[in-house]
């Protein structure tokens, strides 16, 4: 643990450095962790001098779920179209949410309307605007891919699994002898080499973009 520093040494202290710390922890101990007491242990200050960057315990949540979206937002500017740029968003916020399982119940639970994710909004809705698409529409699509990102992470948590699977593949042969169906899709499953990516959430976002180019 680092030394408690000074009031005049607690200068560099910036918002950007907390939520980092916090965001360690949580991944670490996980949200019980959490507390302005234990962050500033981590950066080795008073807890107060957090105050002065990070108003409240909500405004550190929200922070959490602010550097989660950040990780994940930009790609959608840099993208070559619409429907690449809101398909990599999705993987990539599929992968960080999968990184830090801790906070996902933050994400699930808080809207984290910060400035900061704010800005990210606003700069996504103006791509997909210039793209010719109206604002309601791009902001609809927008919270569409976010909540199926984020619903398909709270379904793999819920089940216990670290990391996208395809549970057809572990249904034993014996117990699908009165479900042929069942078995023609499983053995269908297996036949197809593994991606690392559950081919599931594959299929429904490509349904996904090709809807949203539908008029």
């Amino acid at each position: 643990m680092s030394p408690k520093r000074t009031r005049g040494q607690n200068a560099g202290l910036t918002r950007q450095a907390i939520l980092r710390a916090a965001l360690a922890l949580a991944d670490r101990e996980g949200l019980k962790a959490l507390s302005m007491r234990r962050i500033g242990q981590e950066l080795g200050v008073e807890a107060m001098s957090l105050y002065q960057h990070v108003g409240s315990k909500d405004e550190l949540l929200d922070g959490l779920v602010e550097q989660l979206v950040t990780q994940a937002a930009p790609l959608l500017t840099e993208a070559a179209s619409w429907q690449e740029g809101l398909r990599e968003y999705a993987h990539t916020l599929l992968r960080v949410l999968l990184a830090h399982p801790n906070v996902l119940p933050l994400v699930v639970s808080r809207p984290a309307i910060t400035p900061q994710n704010l800005r990210l909004m606003e700069e996504g809705l103006r791509v997909l605007r210039s793209a010719g698409l109206p604002p309601d529409r791009a902001l609809d699509m927008l919270y569409a891919v976010t909540g199926f990102v984020v619903g398909h992470v709270a379904i793999l948590a819920a089940g216990g699994g670290p990391a996208p699977g395809d549970g057809m593949r572990d249904i034993p042969e014996p117990d699908l002898l009165e479900t042929p169906l069942l078995a023609e899709a499983t053995r269908a499953r297996r036949a197809q080499p593994s991606s690392g990516t559950d081919p599931r959430f594959v299929f429904a976002l490509e349904a996904m973009l090709r809807g949203f180019g539908e008029p």
